[in-house]
């Protein structure tokens, strides 16, 4: 008697990671597919590099093509000029505030240091209140200024990104560096944080240009270049294919 021989296929499932896409044009498809669920990342450069304007597109875009409620944070513009001033870039922010899907917090010194000793405050409560999925906190810069000694700032830093760990947000914080590509050193923070997204206003003869690097993104195959970047009448927008030199 012939012994049958059975063939047998063994599928393996291939878990495909949620990824949160910016919604940035031109650049989830360089970073690939965006950031980490629930990852904590930074957006840094400096004077005049549209890092407000990256952060609070990462929230609309979030709300409008993805159905992502979200939180902004912010400890050093008023509440009233991001709003004005995004209305320009056709964000109507008190309409989704009205429609519960976004929250504007305004946070001076002294409630921030009342929201860290809270373990989250107001923050966490609105985060509750409207499911939200995404969470801006502008600036980082401004924290770190309430912490005088170096020790204790980068213990409240770890304390803040254990916090943001609770809250169930893909969290983006904004901060500062120097708009010099060969002039950027890395601090403490980049250490600690999932992505790094650096914007740069480069200076080429007469004239300057804005640029995008993505300096680290956990766990991901990310490009590598430097891309041309422009802030339109919508927001930002990569450059994939052209060169920023």
């Amino acid at each position: 008697m012939k012994k049958v021989k059975r063939k047998t296929s063994a599928k393996k499932e291939v878990a495909v990671e949620k990824r949160i896409k910016t919604g940035i044009p031109g650049l989830d498809e360089v970073m690939a597919g965006g950031f980490e669920n629930n990852s904590v990342n930074l957006v840094s450069g400096g004077a005049g590099t549209g890092k407000s304007i990256f952060a609070m597109q990462f929230i609309v875009n979030g709300i409008k093509e993805f159905n992502e409620p979200g939180v902004f944070v912010t400890f050093e513009e008023e509440k009233e000029k991001i709003q004005k001033h995004m209305l320009k870039m056709g964000w109507d922010l008190k309409k989704l505030e009205a429609e519960k899907k976004l929250v504007v917090i305004q946070y001076t010194p002294e409630q921030v240091k009342k929201m860290m000793d809270e373990g989250g405050g107001e923050v966490e409560l609105e985060i509750s209140k409207i499911k939200a999925k995404r969470v801006v906190i502008d600036s980082l810069t401004a924290f770190s200024l309430l912490f005088k000694e170096g020790l204790a700032r980068r213990e409240a830093l770890l304390d803040l990104f254990k916090i943001i760990g609770r809250w169930g947000c893909t969290a983006l914080l904004v901060g500062e560096h120097e708009s010099d590509v060969e002039r950027h050193q890395s601090r403490d923070v980049e250490f600690e944080v999932d992505g790094i997204i650096l914007l740069y206003y480069l200076r080429k003869g007469d004239t300057r240009n804005r640029a995008l690097e993505i300096l680290k993104l956990r766990g991901s195959k990310h490009s590598t270049r430097i891309f041309p970047m422009k802030i339109t009448d919508n927001g930002i927008k990569i450059y994939p294919d052209e060169a920023v030199f």
